[in-house]
């Protein structure tokens, strides 16, 4: 839709077509709260081929990461406390100070803390959160970045502990004392090219440690300080293992021996050659076609139950995300019956410690 010219409205009417429009606004989004609330609380991203809330907002509605995340986070928030949808309605809270206040906000604190926070700035927010939940004192640290114009790898191929002091304590070459420096970004991986990514993270003391010993065992394999080939390195031992441990991955596959068919148990075999055709990702696909993206939570799925006969085949096992396995026992058991299993499994746990 064409935006209007403005120029020729009054300053009064510009001011009230802006208030006007502010107030729409707020309702938009409280509305949408609102259904995200609902959509959530029935889980219809299932159904439609998503594992989550947030992977349903990204991929079928194109919202951005930071969109939907703080929407989401706003609209679990108001499930607790409804007020905050009137509070947002009215212009006292905005998403902003309220994904900030939801790292705080317990049943205990809720009620009072979202009245203290009414009509403030995110800046005084800020400052009402440091004073009633302190965090200790940042670090001492000083780090050393390189031209505009440095690469990646050169970046990376500076040395790992340089010029520690004390534990805590990061001295300049040039600074007689420690020097106070801003807390470091988040972790993150920005591209930089088409095949260049940058990598920039906090590590401990230990981290730190078994680097440098991976460097050491590594001696001339690799040049000096290359962190990129250690961790490439490192990444390639532990993707082994764990795909060793997930779906059984070898080399050398032995030979499959008889088995029990009616066991429910899943052969090493059958793992990884469902692992393999099913790509190691959610198999579900929706009424419209979507197919679910999710990998890193994933499980080996029979397709019959096994409570009802189903056996540990190839041709009966998928893989599944935790939410869509949910979606076919819901489907094959009914909501109910699920439901009674969660709160009986939970109130095991809560019994066992």
């Amino acid at each position: 839709m064409p935006v209007r010219p403005l120029a020729y409205l009054s300053d009064a009417t510009l001011l009230r077509n802006f208030a006007e429009l502010l107030a729409r606004d707020r309702h938009t989004t409280v509305e949408l709260l609102a259904h995200i609330l609902e959509i959530d609380a029935r889980k219809v991203w299932a159904p439609a081929g998503y594992s989550s809330m947030y992977r349903y907002c990204v991929g079928e509605h194109h919202m951005s990461e930071d969109v939907a995340f703080k929407r989401i986070r706003v609209a679990r928030l108001a499930r607790r406390f409804p007020r905050v949808l009137e509070a947002l309605l009215a212009g006292h809270l905005n998403l902003t100070g309220l994904v900030m206040l939801s790292h705080h906000v317990t049943q205990a604190n809720g009620e009072e803390l979202l009245t203290a926070a009414e009509d403030r700035s995110n800046a005084e927010l800020r400052s009402l959160l440091a004073e009633r939940f302190p965090q200790p004192d940042l670090p001492c640290a000083l780090q050393a970045l390189a031209p505009a114009a440095a690469t990646f790898r050169q970046l990376a191929a500076q040395p790992v502990a340089g010029i520690e002091s004390r534990p805590g304590t990061f001295m300049s070459p040039d600074a007689p004392e420690p020097v106070r420096a801003a807390p470091d970004p988040p972790e993150r991986v920005t591209p930089l090219a088409s095949d260049r990514f940058g990598l920039q993270m906090t590590i401990s003391q230990s981290t730190h440690d078994k680097l440098r010993h991976a460097q050491e065992l590594l001696g001339h394999q690799v040049p000096a300080n290359d962190l990129p080939a250690v961790l490439d390195r490192a990444l390639d031992a532990l993707i082994a293992q764990l795909e060793k441990q997930k779906f059984a991955a070898t080399d050398a596959p032995r030979i499959a021996r008889q088995r029990n068919v009616d066991s429910r148990h899943i052969p090493a075999e059958v793992k990884r050659a469902v692992w393999n055709r099913d790509q190691g990702r959610c198999t579900f696909v929706s009424e419209s076609g979507h197919r679910c993206e999710e990998r890193t939570c994933v499980g080996f799925d029979h397709i019959a139950p096994y409570a009802r006969g189903g056996s540990a085949t190839v041709g009966n096992i998928r893989l599944r995300c935790h939410a869509h396995n949910q979606l076919d026992a819901e489907r094959t058991y009914g909501v109910a019956f699920m439901r009674h299993e969660r709160e009986a499994a939970q109130a095991a746990r809560t019994a066992a410690g």
